[in-house]
């Protein structure tokens, strides 16, 4: 009979397990993503086309899933009723050398 250990070890398995599966955006590198924090170096600016392409992968995402897949985003909000923003600078941000007046910008409205 398995002690209480062993039927926590396999609780977790099992929770962790059920987890749904994050939707593969092709022709976009997250890691590449990720690194470019405010659009500073350009690479977001080069895969504008391929993620508005396939925005409806997105749409059914939690809000910690889109954080996972895309990382913390460059500016948030919190609005009325418990809803954020989050925006992610495809052009350099102001936080940028190369900083455009008013960049282009991933918003997304959870």
């Amino acid at each position: 009979m398995p002690n209480s250990s062993q039927l926590s070890l396999i609780f977790l398995l099992v929770i962790l397990s059920c987890g749904k599966k994050l939707p593969t955006l092709e022709n976009v590198d997250l890691k590449a993503w990720r690194e470019d924090r405010n659009g500073c170096l350009g690479y977001r600016s080069t895969i504008v086309d391929d993620i508005t392409q396939q925005i409806e992968k997105l749409k059914a995402l939690s809000e910690m899933d889109l954080i996972e897949l895309f990382g913390r985003p460059d500016v948030n909000q919190l609005l009325d009723r418990n809803q954020k923003i989050y925006a992610y600078y495809l052009e350099p941000g102001p936080a940028c050398d190369n900083s455009k007046p008013e960049p282009r910008q991933l918003v997304l409205r959870i």
